[in-house]
């Protein structure tokens, strides 16, 4: 077994080899035995990582513990939700200053005026003047006693009687989901093994879920009916293809429950007459357009039409008008009608439509943007304008309603040194309303700046970074700094305001997103050139991006550090072995470092449905030695001088396993030449937890604290500017 702590050695785990072959190649993995986590072995040797985690940070207590009280004192403690309309209802959530968790709430609304403004709701007491306020769930009951609580799939039924909620408390991302009558104040069903996604039946008496197979993949839809048991439900669509998922919603008209089955490259969607008695041939799915290979779409029922966004003619998807579908005939996407196409550097993403509106989901210019549209009796839509305040950097989302005859668009827009303001547009004449700017206490904005900034990839490629410090802070090749990156799967990194950056910036450091390929921030070709067989373009872009801060005397040569994240901490662990030099420390959050060994085995979870992204390298021998090249874990430099290292991983992460992680920092530990204590190569794992870490607010910032403690210590960044 793994030899337990010592206060001058780190955890060792035994070796214990086993050969994976393909494609006449063997490697040798000493490591892989601690996959099983039922092993008492396996867990004992995470447990002395932790221990020599906590040892080796020790010195560090009094700065974690002075940035969980900065985070503290940019937070307002008790706050509440503006509050968002849908049908006869409010509904908001409120948390407050003594617990970690929301509650949710709703108090009537007024039936004969639908331009009616939100209630004002107390941030302390969560009460709204003059109404009586219906506490539907309060998630600090449900974690009580519980180290991990999450809630997903809340929905409201369509008679406003029934509330579901879907809750998780080990981190596996598996819920039970269950149904609460409001009348009563009693839940009524309870069904387990629920996955993400739900929507109600037209009369409230049927509820379809998700479940997933062995592989963690979504592939079956479910329809309970209320009052009975979970064990008769019926099972409405499996998808068998082992490379797609898929996922369910309501269509805001009422009319609808909309099925999608996606991969990276393809889609498929179904409409169910959310009318039709569950289990009856009129709720059986009818299929919008078929299934061709290559073709992604979405579809929005708009009433008597569907809109479409779809890519048959562009690759940056344009949107379209379709009529509804016919049971048993496939759509021809040849024949829908055309209303927006992309210019130039536009991509459009999805659309929302509404009894007086329709919103488009856009990015412009590398910038996540809002357009509204109204109907138009000649062209069916016409785009009226967008929904934005003017900002010169500006991050601005669409805030989804569920309500059908909602009168007005609701966004927000923010960026890194911009607290999120939530707004609305009346699309009747434009007038743009500003509802609530997130409070930060203790945070003077004029102290900051904030830019955008081009790096030069090897391949001449001019790479978009999002930049902030404090305004005192001088180019002078002195300051430390923080970079930040993804770049895959085609999310975008877009700039938005975090608490947590407030501390760095404050003690000096200089902020960096780099938006590099394999993301979609430049639309749909960015991505694809940051994909399958050209995925090293994520890895040396981020290097050229650190050399950019370098360079150009933003950051100093000695005092840059890296972050990521799940494809991000797989980004991490690539850098780390090609520009070892360029990094002081790195903080890989629950890091892919063992990508091919994982792509290769399609029993693990996700695996099948990641080939359109990484290639398949079971069947294609150049995708095995191209993956081989990169792979962080089996390309681990000898003798060489790493950045110090924090990995964090969970115990019960589903997307990436521990055991990545795990066996990588042994392999690093083994190989680098670091100092254990002066450039220490650490893991921590949360022991009940998933891929998001902890859950509750306090957890949360401990968990922050602890990561940026670590690189602030290498930086020789813990003091506080002047002024400060």
């Amino acid at each position: 077994m793994s030899e337990l702590l010592n206060p001058d050695t780190a955890p060792v785990p035994d070796a214990r080899p086993i050969e994976r072959t393909f494609h006449g190649d063997t490697f040798v993995d000493r490591w892989d035995w601690l996959r099983d986590k039922t092993n008492p072995e396996a867990i004992a040797h995470l447990e002395a990582e932790n221990a020599w985690t906590r040892a080796r940070m020790a010195h560090t207590a009094q700065l974690q513990a002075d940035l969980v009280e900065e985070y503290r004192s940019h937070t307002q403690l008790d706050d509440v939700s503006v509050p968002e309309r849908v049908r006869n209802w409010w509904y908001y959530k409120a948390v407050d200053a003594k617990h970690d968790y929301p509650r949710y709430y709703r108090v009537p609304a007024n039936p004969e005026d639908i331009y009616e403004d939100a209630p004002t709701v107390d941030p302390v007491t969560g009460e709204v003047e003059g109404a009586a306020a219906a506490l539907l769930l309060d998630v600090n009951l449900l974690a009580a006693g519980h180290e991990f609580t999450n809630v997903e799939n809340a929905e409201i039924s369509p008679n406003d009687r029934y509330f579901t909620y879907g809750v998780d408390h080990t981190g596996d991302e598996r819920f039970t989901q269950y149904i609460l009558d409001t009348a009563s104040g009693q839940v009524i069903d309870q069904i387990e093994d629920v996955v993400y996604s739900v929507a109600w039946s037209a009369a409230s008496n049927c509820l379809y879920y998700v479940r997933a197979d062995e592989s963690w993949r979504a592939c079956e839809v479910w329809v309970h009916r209320i009052g009975q048991p979970a064990e008769t439900d019926t099972l409405v669509l499996r998808e068998d293809d082992e490379i797609f998922e898929v996922g369910i919603g309501g269509s805001r008209d009422g009319n609808w429950v909309i099925i999608a089955a996606y991969s990276t490259n393809t889609t498929e969607f179904w409409l169910v007459d959310a009318h039709a008695l569950a289990g009856s041939p009129e709720a059986h799915p009818t299929s919008v357009a078929g299934r061709r290979p290559g073709l992604r779409y979405q579809v929005e029922p708009a009433g008597d039409h569907l809109l479409v966004v779809h890519d048959l003619h562009h690759a940056d998807s344009e949107l379209a008008m379709a009529p509804l579908p016919i049971p048993g005939v496939a759509g021809r996407p040849e024949s829908w009608q055309s209303l927006r196409v992309p210019a130039e550097g536009e991509r459009i993403l999805s659309v929302s439509a509404y009894a007086m509106h329709a919103v488009l989901e856009l990015r412009s210019e590398g910038m996540a943007a809002v357009e509204y549209l109204v109907p138009d009796p000649d062209h069916g839509w016409v785009v009226e304008g967008r929904a934005r305040l003017g900002r010169e950097v500006e991050t601005v989302e669409s805030v989804d309603s569920d309500w059908w005859f909602s009168p007005k668009i609701r966004f927000v827009s923010e960026s890194l040194m911009t607290p999120p303001t939530l707004a609305e547009v009346d699309c009747s004449h434009g007038e743009v309303k500003v509802l609530k700017t997130q409070n930060v206490p203790n945070f003077d904005a004029s102290l900051y700046e904030e830019w955008r900034e081009w790096a030069t990839a090897e391949d001449g490629t001019k790479i978009p970074m999002t930049l902030a410090r404090r305004k005192d802070v001088p180019a002078d090749g002195t300051a430390p700094g923080l970079i930040w990156g993804y770049g895959s799967y085609e999310i975008s990194v877009d700039p938005r305001f975090r608490t947590n950056a407030v501390s760095l910036l404050d003690r000096g450091v200089v902020f960096a997103f780099a938006h590099i390929r394999g993301g979609g921030e430049l639309g749909r070709n960015w991505y694809l050139q940051g994909r399958t067989n050209q995925k090293i373009n994520t890895f040396t872009d981020f290097v050229a991006c650190s050399k950019h801060l370098i360079d150009s005397g933003l950051v100093a040569a000695d005092r840059l550090a890296a972050q990521g994240g799940s494809a991000g901490g797989l980004l991490m662990g690539a850098v780390a072995n090609l520009a070892p030099e360029l990094y002081r420390v790195i903080l890989a959050h629950v890091p892919f470092v063992d990508a091919l060994t994982t792509i290769l085995n399609p029993d693990l979870p996700l695996t099948a449905g990641e080939w359109e992204e990484w290639g398949n390298p079971i069947k294609d021998p150049e995708i095995y030695r191209y993956m081989k090249s990169y792979s962080p874990y089996e390309n681990v430099r000898e003798g060489v001088q790493y950045p110090a290292i924090l990995a964090t991983t969970s115990l019960n992460d589903t997307r990436v396993f521990y055991v990545e992680p795990a066996k990588w920092v042994a392999r690093l530990r083994e190989a680098a030449t670091n100092d254990p204590v002066t450039r220490p190569i650490l893991l921590h794992c949360e022991m009940v937890a998933g891929h998001g870490g902890v859950t509750g607010r306090e957890a949360k910032w401990a968990e922050i604290a602890r990561d940026y403690a670590f690189a602030l210590d290498q930086l020789s960044a813990t003091e506080l500017l002047e002024g400060k």
